[in-house]
């Protein structure tokens, strides 16, 4: 780590901090901003914080305490610390599923021993999987609809990836470091299959502890953009929508406990989506071809789409027009009995 801490992280500017006084100074600062920033302390009086600061097992004991009697599913590393591909493309972890304190009794077993696997429940949903859980531990984001999750573990690094939704990460248990960087980097960061992923989206290539420049040069690009956040218990990041970062689970055993909210209405559909079929439908068309349909995206998606639609009467500008939840349902129903032909 201290070699890595000196070749990388340490290089990087850190993210800005903002101090905010309550819930209205919270969403101010969300909706003001455009770039990452760190909250210190925004959940330090958090119960599963104050849990956390005695140790990892009272840590455990809490969560297990509000944990349902149902099953778990968790990622068991067989490759370190770093959950990512094998050398086959395939995952170097195991998913397995079982109760909240079976899977902690095995951690309980692995702690302080070198060879313990790596142990790791990823994007658990609160409500879903605990009862009182969100209730006493829990950040008043106002009006926004969000999903609330847990990520629970021990000492691990996930590859460097975005995210659509717009993210507060609070830090719970354990340090974790974020290494971030703004969304146009998707290039220089070197992306996997987008088919083919650990937990459904593209990741980096790139091992950030030892980058190997010689076969991603423009990752020296990335970085002269990029931020890092080292995170205490009891802190909070905000990362924008569609920006990269990095993840570390600092500790023996680590929370994060994070928010996810779109700014536009859950009934649209999902960009990732529309790529995967432009894929399919597009880019192994003829060159001339595609350019023609660049052309029709640029004038129906991305470019003015008032003046798309302007010769045609209100009325009859069908999908053309501003989509409503039954104008949107529509079209997936229509885009659903074209893809299943």
């Amino acid at each position: 780590m201290a070699e890595a801490d000196r070749s990388i992280f340490a290089a990087l500017p850190p993210v800005r901090e903002v101090a905010v006084a309550d819930a209205a100074a919270l969403d101010a600062a969300l909706r003001a901003a455009d770039a990452p920033f760190i909250v210190r302390g925004l959940v330090a009086d958090w119960p599963l914080v104050a849990a956390g600061r005695e140790s990892g097992r009272a840590a455990r004991d809490y969560l297990s305490a509000c944990a349902r009697d149902r099953a778990f599913a968790v990622s068991v590393g067989t490759g370190g610390d770093r959950l990512f591909y094998d050398d086959a493309m395939g995952m170097n972890f195991r998913m397995m599923s079982a109760r909240l304190p079976e899977i902690f009794a095995r951690m309980d077993e692995g702690e302080g021993r070198a060879d313990a696997p790596t142990i790791y429940l990823g994007s658990v949903d609160i409500h879903d999987y605990f009862d009182g859980l969100h209730a006493a531990n829990h950040v008043d984001l106002g009006e926004r609809a969000c999903l609330a999750s847990i990520w629970i573990g021990t000492r691990t690094r996930i590859a460097a990836h975005n995210d659509v939704p717009h993210n507060l990460a609070c830090v719970a248990v354990g340090r974790r470091r974020f290494t971030l960087f703004p969304r146009d980097q998707f290039a220089n960061l070197y992306l996997g299959p987008i088919d083919n992923t650990p937990a459904g989206r593209a990741v980096s290539m790139i091992d950030f502890h030892a980058p190997d420049f010689d076969r991603f040069p423009r990752f020296a690009d990335a970085l002269a953009v990029g931020q890092v956040a080292d995170l205490a218990a009891g802190d909070a990041l905000y990362v924008p929508a569609m920006w990269w970062h990095h993840v570390e689970a600092l500790d023996a055993f680590n929370v994060l406990v994070n928010y996810w909210w779109r700014e536009t209405p859950r009934w649209l559909g999902h960009p990732q989506d529309a790529l995967n079929h432009a894929l399919l439908a597009i880019r192994d068309l003829p060159a001339d071809e595609r350019e023609h349909w660049r052309a029709l995206f640029d004038h129906y998606v991305f470019g003015d789409a008032e003046a798309a639609a302007a010769h045609l009467p209100p009325d009859g500008r069908g999908v053309l027009a501003p989509l409503t939840p039954e104008t949107a349902g529509r079209l997936r129903a229509y885009l659903l009995r074209q893809l299943s032909r």
